[in-house]
């Protein structure tokens, strides 16, 4: 197959080029050629996604089978390439969000869920979730074949730029008390970046599907555990209940990444419906292997410059002392 991967040298696109080239798939990606890992066997070329004149050129005459687009700014750009790719490639399949649907996200929700308004012409790339629907809607108007849009929710696995996992493992790592964030057993959904490439080339999905695993596909507890294991840390983990953590005025998903408090608006974050994905043959591989090779990806190459864009950091040292602080007094009086 000829893949062309609008992208290509972070997290999702890096890891549908390295799936493409261990399949014997001939590979082509379209960057700006800035930042990024560029993968060894793939062709490589150069152009500014938002100057129409510059993708013309990088594109040539050229056809693909296939189009993967992870695009996340200003809609025109998906927009520009679905209409020079149409016609050109026979799928195109857009790495789009769960954050298009609107806020909050209802604990159970589908792909018929609400969305937010999207303008595939617009030239704006702010607002993550608008600009992510642009993006759908300037694919799924403005490209002439078969198209594929992947809502991911929770992207983990080796190459993440935003640092979710690495933030765990690096500060597990580092040992001492670490607060971790309960219950325990609160299940977790995510997928590996790894599992979204192995789907969609092996299956070439149409349609528009929640990328994500099936809701308690490991727990908080677990990940933690195994983010121990991996590490050879003797850290402590101590487990700090929702009540506290809001108190402490710590942030969910940002300062404590991953995790979200079991109600409340956020807990649908870990609980969107996938059965049309898992229909579809998406498949997502053991937790512990997601760690285990997120922990040696971070060994080999240490962690990439976060996005400007990406609102809100982990906890800092600050944070972390005021919620053992609290947890620690909690407990304290309630012994008396």
């Amino acid at each position: 197959m000829r893949l062309l991967v609008l992208g290509g040298t972070h997290h999702v696109g890096r890891a549908f080029v390295e799936a493409a080239l261990a399949r014997g798939d001939e590979v082509t990606t379209v960057t700006r050629g800035l930042t990024g890992t560029p993968v060894a066997g793939a062709e490589a070329r150069h152009a500014d996604r938002l100057d129409p004149q510059a993708m013309r050129a990088a594109l040539a005459d050229d056809e693909w089978d296939a189009v993967v687009d992870t695009w996340s700014a200003a809609p025109v750009a998906v927009q520009t390439s679905a209409r020079l790719l149409s016609g050109r490639a026979r799928h195109y399949t857009y790495i789009s969000s769960c954050s298009v649907y609107t806020w909050p996200i209802a604990p159970g929700s589908d792909e018929s869920a609400p969305v937010v308004d999207g303008e595939p012409s617009s030239d704006h790339g702010s607002d993550y979730a608008a600009a992510k629907r642009g993006g759908e809607v300037a694919v799924l108007h403005g490209f002439e074949g078969d198209v594929a849009v992947a809502r991911a929710g929770l992207i983990l696995g080796p190459y993440e730029i935003v640092g979710r996992m690495p933030f765990w493992l690096r500060r597990i790592a580092a040992g001492g008390r670490v607060p971790a964030p309960g219950p325990y057993d609160r299940p977790l959904q995510y997928v590996d970046c790894r599992d979204i490439a192995d789907w969609v080339l092996g299956s070439q999905p149409v349609g528009t599907f929640n990328t994500v695993s099936r809701p308690g596909h490991t727990t908080i507890g677990a990940l933690l555990d195994e983010a121990r294991r991996v590490t050879g840390s003797d850290a402590e983990l101590v487990w700090v209940d929702p009540a506290t953590v809001e108190a402490a005025s710590v942030e969910p998903w940002t300062e404590l990444p991953i995790w979200v408090p079991p109600t409340g608006e956020l807990a649908g974050l870990h609980a969107l419906d996938t059965t049309a994905a898992a229909a579809a043959g998406l498949h997502c591989r053991p937790m512990a292997q997601t760690v285990a090779d997120t922990w040696a990806w971070l060994q080999r190459e240490g962690l990439p410059e976060r996005p400007n864009d990406r609102p809100g950091r982990p906890m800092d040292a600050n944070a972390e002392a005021r919620l053992l602080a609290l947890h620690d007094a909690r407990r304290q009086a309630s012994a008396h």
